[in-house]
């Protein structure tokens, strides 16, 4: 092949490629793609199966939009397979379900239904930075109970000046809140050393045992959820059509096939 010959036969398939980038405008396309979907991305499948391919003819043009229909529906089985699971994860979120219970039953762990959602949502991602995150944060802790145990005279301040922003504002809370609706056996919060002591071991060391327990449950949690999310009955009818469009796929592209093995006689000729 001259390389007059290549550049001439690199032009043709550029011409072969844009020609199909209009078929989006075509009889089948405005069919196939929904409203709500994207033209371009189809636009973009049938250009790239018509340099695969190298139409000749209208026949082989509508066999290859009709390949392009196909792998588009087999797409849209997948967002359908998606969403099916998703309202199985609506389903499971329910308070008649006990997604939880199940999930947990043979650990003793807390009955803390309001985290769950969390623990559907979570990636391992998340999880991972969720436990660094709490353990900075105990540490951080920790070391605010040991400036209280010093014989600094400014203990209490600089014991509050070590934790955490969100434990601050807890602990501003717990000093702001109303006498009257203590429990009849409980103290008002008094914001001195000892008082901070108490609050650190009674409220905030506590918060991080059942923090821990529900990150290490979170797993558990999500599994047991994603398995009832699952409804064979709906997914099975999704896989009899997928089955369909498959063998579509199988008898188009082989009609596809033929037609350019028909053809090449005539074009060695």
């Amino acid at each position: 092949m001259t390389e007059i010959d290549f550049m001439l036969r690199a032009e043709t398939a550029g011409t072969e490629v844009t020609r199909f980038n209009a078929l989006k405008h075509g009889v089948l396309s405005c069919y196939t793609v929904l409203p709500w979907e994207n033209a371009d991305e189809y636009s973009a499948l049938v250009a790239a199966l018509a340099a695969e391919h190298g139409p000749q003819g209208p026949t082989e043009e509508h066999l290859v939009e009709e390949l392009a229909g196909i792998l588009w529906r087999k797409r849209r089985l997948r967002l359908a397979e998606g969403a099916v699971y998703r309202r199985g994860l609506e389903a499971t979120l329910s308070p008649f379900r006990e997604t939880v219970k199940s999930a947990l039953v043979l650990i003793d762990a807390p009955d803390q239904p309001a985290w769950v959602v969390n623990a559907i949502r979570a990636t391992p991602s998340d999880t991972r930075e969720d436990i660094v995150d709490m353990e900075q944060d105990e540490t951080m802790t920790k070391h605010a109970l040991d400036l209280l145990s010093s014989q600094r005279n400014d203990a209490y301040e600089a014991a509050l000046a070590a934790l955490r922003a969100d434990t601050q504002e807890w602990w501003a809370e717990v000093l702001a809140s109303d006498p009257e609706e203590l429990e009849e056996d409980e103290e008002p919060a008094t914001a001195d050393a000892e008082g901070l002591r108490h609050f650190l071991e009674q409220e905030v060391l506590p918060w991080f045992e059942n923090r821990k327990k529900e990150l290490a449950t979170r797993p558990l949690i999500r599994e047991q959820a994603f398995g009832e999310a699952l409804d064979p009955d709906k997914l099975e009818r999704l896989g009899r059509y997928e089955v369909h469009l498959d063998r579509k796929l199988e008898r188009t592209l082989a009609m596809l096939l033929r037609l350019k093995e028909l053809r090449q006689p005539n074009e060695t000729r």
